[in-house]
Parts: C-alpha cells; structure tokens; sequence
C-alpha cells in the first residue's frame, strides 16, 4: 500500500517560498535612491515657489488622511534629514548597530525650522546644500554597494538590516500602487515615479488581497481534501482486491478438493466394477475347464473298457457285456461337448462420467448463493400518508445482483396468511413503496438473489403509514380574546396516537405565516388554545402515530377580536330555518307551533329557538342581534340542560330579553324563571348588544346603535352558557360575532 505520508506531508502546505535575503537589500538600496530622487523634486519645487502646503492638503483629502496632515507636512520638510538618518552604518556590534539605525530614522527635524534655515541661507545656501546633497546620494550608493557586499558575506547582519529597514518602510507607507503592486507613502505618489500611478488606500488593498489569498487558500485545501479522500478511497480498494482474493481462492480451493474428491470415488467405482468382471470371467473359465476334464476322464474310461471288450475271446463273455458297454458309448456320444470359450478375455471398455467433475471445474469461478439479509426497523421519517421507505442490509460478503422485496398489509379482522403479497425487484438496499393506505400497518420480508440462487427470507418487520390530514370543523370552532376551542375530525379508520396543532401569528409585516407555537400530544380531536388578543392566527393539525406526523390539515383563520360561536342545528326549532351564511334564523309561518315535523332528541318542540354553541371562556363575551321592528323574539344565555319543551326565561336555566308589540307600543321583559322587571324603553333598539362577564356574575344588554344601557342580570353562572334565540312572529335575526367588547360597555 501506498503510505498515507504522501498526502499529508507538510511540503503541500509550502505554497509562498521566501524570497532570498539578497533581495531585500537590492529594494532597500532603490528606496534610497528614489528617496534621493524624491529630495530633488521637493526642492526644486521650493525655489520655483509652488504652493506645496496646498499640494499635500488636496492630497490628504483625496485618500482620507485629513487627521495626518501636520504629519506629512513634517514629513516633508524633513525628508533630507530622514535620507541621511537611513544610511547604514558601519558594520559593528549587531546589537549596537541595530539601536543606532532606529534612533537615526526617528531623527527628524520639523518643516518650519526647514523652512527658517532655507530663507536665511539664500542661494549660497542653496548652492552649497545641492553640493551636499550631490556627495550625500554618492555616499549613499557607495555605502549601500559596501553594505549589500558585506550582507552577502554575513548574511545575519545583511537580514536583521533589511528586515528592519522593510518595516520601517512599512510603517511609513500609507497607500498602496495598484500599478507597481507595492505600498507607497502619499509624498511618492505626488513627487515620486508613482505619480501617474492608480493608487488605493492601504486597508482596502491589504483586505482585498488577503480575501484572495484566502480564496487561493480555500480552492487549495478543497483540492488538498479530495486528493485525501482519493487516496483514501484507493486503500479501501487495495483492502477489498485483497479480500476478494481471499475469497476467491477459498472459493477454488473448496471446488478444487471437491472436483478431487469426485474424481477419486469414480476411480473407486471402476476399479471395484473391473475386479468383479475379472472374478466373473475366472469363474466361468475354471467352471469350463472342470468340465472339459470330466469329459476327458469319461472318454479315457469309455476308451479302456472298449478296448478290452474288444480282446475279449470268449465270445459267450463278449456279448453279455457288450449291450452294456455299447449303450453307455452310444449315450455319451450323443452329448454334445462344447469347444466354445463361455467368456471372452477381453474386458469391456467402461466409459467414466465427468459431467459431474466439469459442472464441478465450471462452478469454480461461480459464487454462492447470498445469504439472508437483515431488514431494519422503521425509520422516524421514513413514512408518509401513502408510502414507506424500507431499508435493509447484508451482513455478508455475498454477491447480490438484485434483492426481492416482498409486502402485504396487516389486518386485525382477517388473517394475515390471507392478505394479498406484492414482490418488487429491487437493485438497491432500500425501497419506496407507494399508493399505500394511510395510517395502516404493513409487514415486509427480503430475500437476496445472485446467478447461484436466491438467499432465505429475511425476518419480518412490520412498518406503518403516517396518518392523512384531520379535518378542522370550521363551523365548530369557538373563540374569543384570549382563547379558541378547535374541533375536527380524523379521516382515518384505524386510531391515532396523539394530534399536535401548529399556530402561526399573521402579521402585516411578515411574508407569509411564520409558526410561533406548536401542542403536542393531544389525544382528543379538541384543543383549547391560549392565545393574545386582537390578532389573527392561521392554525392547522397534525395527526401522529408510530410512523410520524401526517400532512398539515386545511388551515382555517381565527381572529381575537372578539367572541366567536356557532349555531347548534341540533337544538333547531323544525319552523326554525338557519340561512346560508350561517348566523340567521328566520321562521316563515307559527300556525302550529307543536307539528308533527321531525325533531331532535335535542331540539326545541315548543319555543321555536335554537341555542348557539358553549362559550366555554372566562372573562368578557360580547355579540350583537340585529332584529326587526315588528318581529317579536326572544335572546339571551341559557345552560346546556334548559328545558326543550319550555320557554326561554321561563325558567331558571334561562336568561333573555323578550320583545312584544301590543296595541299600544313595543314592550320589552328581561325574563329568568318567568320573572321580568317592570322597565319602559322608549327607543326600540335594531340592534342590540349582549355583553357575558363570566367574573362579575353578569349579563348585560344595550342598544348598540346609542350605546344606550337596557338591563343587566346578576347571577351567579354555575356552568357555561350557549346564547340562545327564539322567534315568536314570523321574522328572522341576524347575529354578529367577532366583535370587539365597545368601551362604553364599562361605563
């Protein structure tokens, strides 16, 4: 392998090689003399009378350098004192040498002695200072040929010398050439060769070029990196060529010492087939010989006797013996003796089978079947309302051209052997299956396959589906202030685990909501929330279970401006009609107000009213009816359990605000228990305010058109309270929720 030293080595880092120390001393010397040069020009500036001063003002202005203009200006008028102070002295003590240096640069005398002395001298002065000056630069470039020389022979004199002339040099910069790509002070950008330069103020330059620099930097490390993880990468080959190779040969040795093995039971078969041919052939051969000797001992016998019969002189002898001996010769003579061999010498040519040793040698290069592969459990987010991504992995160095994934769903109602299976052919050790049933469990095995056959089974794990969306009951929902209460549904046959809600503040300022509040673990398809007043949220739902959160409901608007109801259809007079938009009732004829028309187990049979939905919120609920003139109605509060076959405020569990038109004018009770308070209105009200104080044991009604307080019940409220509202003449009220409580309710 190669070593890892070849890519972390630090000579990659050596990116900026220094420069050589001679270098150093050759700027130093072009400095001086362009300090010289720069001399020249000032003072042939002065006897010309150019306004100097006004020059370096425009300058310092143009590049910011406003707070230092009494600094350039001495910079100026010293700059010949300056010149001579930068000539190297005379090599001596390094220590001593140093310290002189830097007190001789620090020397400088101000601009207006400069000045003074230059008036007084005249142009003797002149004369004499530009003799001065002639000798001073050739002093200057004899001392800097001696100084660089002796630099070259003591090169720790020669750096310490540069090094400290370059920060001198440094420090007296102030702006950067961007033609010459060094920094510059102003002086040489107004008196210098850099005066038809484009120049840029030195943090600017310094910041551009480290940014680039650390660009440079950046792409250097980004290819430093991937150079790493290459190399990196190209050891992992070299491990797995090596693990190959192992394998491969164990996988050749395995078949090699099986093909041997065959090979060896053939040679077995046929060696013990051949020695039981040669037994067959001898035993036939000596049975045959055995007999061929009978036969040869009966025919001597035969022989001998005949022959003395045949000497025999008594004649009478003769035939008494002779019928005898005559009949044994005829009776051996008629069998027939057989010449032929009963089995050849030669062995039959037996052919061996070498299919077996070849599929055997050919199955070498093959690999064998995978082994079976391991299914992971469910992931947090690996499912949605209609798909599951399955992962799985093989613990093996197995081959595996494609993996058999294999599902059906599980079911409580019938057994699951029953449940139809579907087989995917997957290249990939994970899958997304799709067009599942939400919320539904599913169980799922794997096999691997590769050319020598496919692997067991795997063991089976069982995923399951996200939830769909619930659906918010957006005519049930109820809200005030400070509260809402949230009801929906789920569409899912199988139970969830929890629901969480999701809020989100709508703002003017913001684009689009922004969720500043989730609940969580809700086991209900309920949720009273706790929210601020006079804003509007955008609130959705989530259902949970094991295999994550569903997608967000429908989202529905609720506003804390004020208290939100619904009507309950359920508790609807049959005559009592509920309108399109959801908060107006109307009744059309009362000719029989006890008809037989269909009613509820909930509804009213008598009062033709409805009851809203509960207003389960402490604190102030306030909602308006808009009535007619001529419409005789009933409203106010009423408990869960009135009575549906009575009155409203015809009994204890009723509070309302009944209006009546007799003959002579509009008459209005405010009923609980069938008692009402003797109270005229003159103004009859069209739309009539209800103000519910939980706290204050309170209920109050006004004339919302003149802010005009009509009555208010003070009681103690045991349980929450619906609103309620009846018709007693044909007519139809119109209620209004989401309304701010006005201010003049408190008054």
């Amino acid at each position: 392998f190669y070593h890892m030293d070849l890519y972390g080595s630090k000579e990659r880092f050596d990116i900026f090689p220094e420069e050589p120390s001679g270098q150093g001393d050759r700027s130093l010397g072009d400095t001086r003399r362009e300090s010289a040069l720069s001399s020249e020009k000032f003072q042939c500036s002065q006897e010309a009378g150019y306004d100097l001063e006004k020059e370096v003002a425009e300058l310092a202005k143009m590049y910011g350098l406003d707070e230092d203009r009494e600094k350039e200006l001495e910079l100026l008028g010293g700059h010949r004192e300056m010149v001579e102070s930068r000539r190297p002295p005379a090599r001596t003590e390094k220590a001593g040498s140093q310290g002189s240096v830097y007190n001789a640069s620090k020397s400088i005398s101000p601009v207006k002695d400069q000045c003074q002395s230059t008036k007084q001298q005249g142009l003797h002065g002149e004369a004499s200072h530009d003799e001065d000056q002639s000798k001073g630069r050739a002093e200057d470039e004899a001392e800097s040929h001696t100084w660089s020389r002796e630099g070259l022979s003591s090169g720790g004199v020669s750096d310490e010398w540069s090094s400290q002339a370059v920060s001198e040099e440094e420090e007296a910069a102030d702006v950067f050439c961007s033609t010459c790509k060094i920094p510059i002070r102003a002086f040489d950008k107004l008196f210098g060769e850099h005066k038809d330069h484009e120049v840029a103020q030195l943090p600017s330059a310094v910041e551009s070029e480290k940014e680039e620099i650390h660009k440079n930097m950046c792409k250097l490390e980004e290819q430093i990196a991937q150079m790493e993880n290459f190399a990196s990468h190209l050891e992992e080959i070299f491990i797995t060529v090596e693990e190959n190779f192992g394998r491969q040969e164990q996988n050749f040795e395995v078949h090699y010492n099986d093909a041997v093995q065959v090979l060896a039971q053939k040679y077995e078969e046929q060696l013990e087939a051949l020695g039981e041919e040669k037994r067959q052939k001898l035993e036939a051969l000596y049975g045959q010989l055995v007999s061929c000797g009978e036969h040869l001992d009966t025919c001597k016998e035969l022989t001998d006797a005949t022959q003395e019969l045949y000497l025999e002189n008594d004649k009478a002898t003769f035939m008494k013996i002779f019928f005898f001996y005559n009949y044994r010769l005829e009776e051996f003579l008629k069998k027939e003796v057989d010449l032929e061999l009963s089995t050849p010498p030669e062995f039959e040519e037996r052919v061996i089978d070498f299919s077996e040793v070849e599929e055997l040698m050919n199955s070498i290069n093959t690999i064998p079947a995978p082994c079976a592969p391991v299914i992971n459990p469910q992931a947090p987010s690996a499912a949605t309302g209609t798909s599951l991504r399955v992962c799985w992995g093989l613990f093996s160095d197995d081959t595996v051209e494609w993996y058999q994934l294999c599902y059906k769903p599980v079911s409580n109602e019938r057994r699951s052997d029953e449940q139809a299976e579907h087989t995917l052919k997957v290249k990939e050790t994970y899958c997304t299956i799709t067009n599942l049933l939400p919320n539904t469990q599913y169980e799922f095995w794997v096999s691997a396959v590769n050319a020598s056959g496919i692997s067991p089974p795997s063991e089976r794990a069982v995923y399951v589906t996200a939830p769909s969306p619930p659906i918010i009951k957006s005519k049930k929902i109820r809200s005030c202030e400070n509260a809402a209460l949230v009801c929906w549904e789920s569409r899912d046959i199988n139970p969830v685990d929890s629901y969480m809600v999701e809020l989100s503040k709508l703002t003017e300022e913001e684009n689009g909501d922004t969720i500043t509040e989730s609940i969580v673990g809700i086991p209900n398809c309920e949720v009273l929330i706790h929210l601020q007043p006079t804003q509007s949220y955008c609130i959705c739902v989530r259902a949970l279970n094991l295999g994550g959160s569903s997608e967000r409901s429908e989202p529905v608007l609720i506003h804390t401006t004020g208290t939100y109801f619904c009507l309950n259809e359920d508790t609807a007079h049959p005559l009592l009609a509920i309108l399109d938009d959801g908060f107006t009732i109307a009744c059309d004829q009362l000719e029989n107000p006890e008809c037989d028309l269909p009613v509820y187990d909930n509804s009213f049979t008598r009062c033709i009213g409805i009851l809203g939905s509960l207003i389960p919120f402490p604190g102030k609920h306030y909602w308006e009816v808009e009535v007619e003139e001529d419409t005789e109605y009933r409203i106010g509060v009423a408990f869960e359990n009135t009575p549906r076959h009575g009155y409203l405020g015809a009994n204890n569990s009723s509070w309302c605000m009944r209006h009546i038109i007799t003959p002579s004018r509009h008459k209005y009770e405010f009923l609980h228990s069938g008692m009402t308070p003797d109270i005229r209105i003159t103004v009859p009200p069209r739309r009539i305010g209800i103000l519910l104080d939980y706290e204050n044991c309170r209920l109050s009604f006004f004339n919302a058109d003149i802010a005009q307080h009509l009555y208010a019940f003070n009681s103690h409220f045991q349980h929450y309270v619906h609103p309620c509202f009846a018709l007693e003449t044909p007519g139809m009220l119109r209620i209004h929720t989401g309304i701010a409580t006005p201010p003049w309710t408190a008054l």
